[in-house]
């Protein structure tokens, strides 16, 4: 006989706890083997995007064509049965249901028949990219309305002699019935749910293109997702947060690239305060230098008028971001970053600047709000101004939202699968060694360094406004977006200043982190994932931030396959110079695949004319077997599940924990 275990207090009051949700020894028994079976299925599909910057149209597209896998599963059950331009329209028809339906109906001569095909090939997608899931995880995603059905034709194959019928029955009801459009669109939905398990978005989500809060919206929606923050991230969280620097940034930033319409109609913030300030201010002042970037489209739409007003809020905002991020600089000596006040150290006489024993000619010293005896003081109409606006980013419902799922969802790395992801670098020194910062009065470095910064990025939104930890949060933040060598930032300076006002390019220099230049060598990318933890074949770090420039043959994979970037371009502005227009990784139970993307059509065109993004795959590295649940973090979670349950079997076996057949 099995001798009887012993049980400490703290196990019996979790297994009591446990036995709530399972409070027989047959449901607890059925549970592990339920888990069991789960972790023999294949590994789910992970799906890692970078840098979109704003770009929500083409972002769509990405993630509603999973980069090409859904394509994929549609080549491999129709490529040889079905036309080209069908099996292109089925596709669009996936990516966008409802659009795609309304555009088709009014030409489509036999409907229903349109339906029923449309219908049986659209669940024989959805039954193979659901194969890999067990029934109870695929029941969890059916939408409410339909979930009955969907799981009867996904489990009822119509080829079977005896429920050809039945299955043919269901289909022909609900077209009769006129729910066919409707159910449709539910099941394209849950083909693209089943085409990839986990979405990670590895930074930069804000700025430069036109609607991040779109993007913002899908994500909410989006079934399992996790976020690494990335420096324009970052600068947004910090301006929910409260940072007047940052918001400065964030407005300079989105005029400078003509791009307010993500502040003014996605998060409703009225900038009136400061066309108001700078047209009474800056109205007899040189503003050539702050001229807004009008490109394409927009270049003719605007008045002259229009860019005057543009460019003098451009000016106006810049010169109290200025001040601000001096502010912050003298308050913080530990930044290392006096080198940084500039200021002070214009020579308006002469007009020009010295910076790093070098002297450059100023092209504009117009500044009626500076006192060159106190130059990084605001004036008082400075303060009003950006104290409204302040208020208004805290003001934002939907802004405070988005933060608030950045903060749940994100950080500033993540381990993932054996893969370290981040966003900017691993601070290294020229030397390859981890580069220090102080931090609370402490020198740290490595995982040490980003874990105590990714508390430090919190106590800014979760700390009680006023307080002291909350003012060093937000000055904390300021330093991840543009800080000496900040892990997400990587660069040594950020030249805004020398970019406005002197003409010589020369000074316009941000040196990159020796990170940079050292993750080419395999040893140096093993040396930073052993710091993480991470040690194997297949083990790799995942980041963006810097564009590959693949227009002149780069790479994204680097380190001997152990490094892969995968920032090429989403953002148009960087198009010219990566000469694509973004890169996407794909990592399923087979292989690792880097997916190469060309520009996007524009959503209407890609509706109208089923154009997909033109994509190229390239394999870098395959499993030796396919890998199953059992391999990754979800089955050690669930392997940890298994064994609290079989130590529940044995404490209701041994009476130490009783059996409650009333609660069924």
């Amino acid at each position: 006989m099995k001798p009887h275990r012993s049980y400490t207090e703290e196990q019996l009051r979790y297994l009591k706890m446990l036995s709530r949700q399972y409070p027989t020894l047959r449901e607890a028994g059925t549970e592990i083997v339920n888990l069991q079976a789960i972790l023999n299925l294949p590994k789910g599909c992970e799906h890692f995007i970078s840098d979109v910057h704003g770009e929500h149209e083409a972002f769509l597209h990405i993630l509603n064509s999973c980069s090409g896998v859904v394509r994929e599963r549609l080549d491999l059950l129709f490529k040889t049965s079905v036309p080209r331009a069908e099996l292109d329209e089925l596709a669009t028809l996936i990516y966008y249901p409802e659009e795609k339906l309304e555009q088709l109906k009014p030409r489509i001569e036999d409907l229903e028949e349109w339906y029923r095909i449309t219908l049986h090939r659209l669940i024989e997608v959805c039954r193979l990219v659901s194969e890999r899931y067990s029934r109870s995880k695929v029941r969890k995603a059916l939408p409410a309305d339909y979930a009955y059905i969907i799981e009867e034709l996904l489990y009822t194959h119509g080829e079977e002699v005896d429920k050809r019928d039945y299955f043919e029955n269901i289909i022909a009801t609900i077209i009769d019935i006129g729910q066919a459009p409707d159910f449709i669109a539910a099941v394209c939905d849950l083909i693209k749910w089943a085409a990839v398990d986990h979405l990670h978005l590895v930074g930069d989500i804000f700025d430069r293109g036109p609607r991040a809060d779109i993007i913002m919206d899908s994500l909410l929606k989006y079934h399992s997702v996790d976020i690494q923050w990335g420096n324009h991230d970052i600068l947004w969280m910090g301006a929910a947060s409260g940072s007047r620097t940052m918001v400065a940034t964030v407005l300079a930033n989105s005029i400078h690239y003509n791009n307010l319409e993500v502040v003014e109609t996605g998060y409703g913030i009225s900038l009136r305060p400061l066309s108001v300030f700078a047209n009474e201010v800056y109205k007899d002042c040189d503003v050539s230098r702050f001229a807004v970037k009008l490109t394409g489209e927009d270049a003719g739409t605007y008045s002259e008028k229009d860019k005057l007003l543009s460019a003098r809020m451009h000016k106006a905002i810049t010169v109290i971001l200025f001040k601000l991020e001096g502010q912050k600089i003298l308050r913080h000596p530990e930044y290392g970053m006096d080198d940084r006040l500039l200021l002070d150290k214009i020579d308006y006489e002469n007009k020009c600047i010295t910076i790093d024993g070098e002297t450059y000619a100023l092209e504009d010293t117009d500044f009626p709000t500076v006192d060159p005896a106190d130059p990084y003081a605001l004036t008082e109409e400075e303060s009003a101004v950006i104290d409204r606006l302040t208020a208004s980013f805290r003001r934002s419902e939907k802004l405070q939202k988005h933060v608030r799922f950045l903060y749940s969802k994100g950080s500033l790395y993540k381990i993932y699968n054996g893969n370290l992801l981040f966003h900017g670098c691993i601070p290294l020194t020229a030397e390859g060694q981890l580069m220090s910062f102080k931090l609370d009065g402490v020198e740290r470095r490595g995982k040490d360094f980003l874990d105590r910064a990714d508390a430090a990025a919190r106590q800014a939104y979760y700390y009680k406004p006023g307080t002291p930890e909350r003012k060093l949060g937000m000055d904390f933040l300021w330093f991840l977006w543009a800080g000496r060598n900040s892990p997400i930032f990587g660069r040594d300076r950020m030249t805004t200043f020398e970019r406005r006002l002197i003409k010589n390019e020369k000074a316009w220099a941000e040196p990159k982190n020796a990170y940079y230049s050292l993750y080419e060598d395999p040893e140096v990318c093993n040396f930073i994932l052993r710091e993480f933890g991470l040690e194997g074949p297949h083990c790799h770090i995942v980041n963006g931030h810097v564009p590959v420039k693949a227009r002149k043959g780069e790479s994204p994979v680097k380190g001997g396959g152990k490094l892969i970037v995968i920032d090429g371009g989403f953002c148009k502005a960087y198009q010219p110079t990566s000469g694509i227009a973004g890169y996407t990784l794909i990592y399923n139970s087979h292989s690792y695949r880097i997916v190469a993307h060309q520009p996007f059509v524009g959503r209407e065109k890609a509706i109208r004319d089923n154009y997909d993004i033109s994509s190229s795959t390239t394999v870098f590295e395959r499993m030796d077997d396919r890998q199953k649940v059992l391999e990754t973090d979800m089955g050690r979670e669930i392997r940890m599940r298994i064994d609290d349950l079989r130590l529940l079997l044995d404490a209701y076996r041994d009476g130490a924990v009783t059996e409650d057949h009333r609660s069924r």
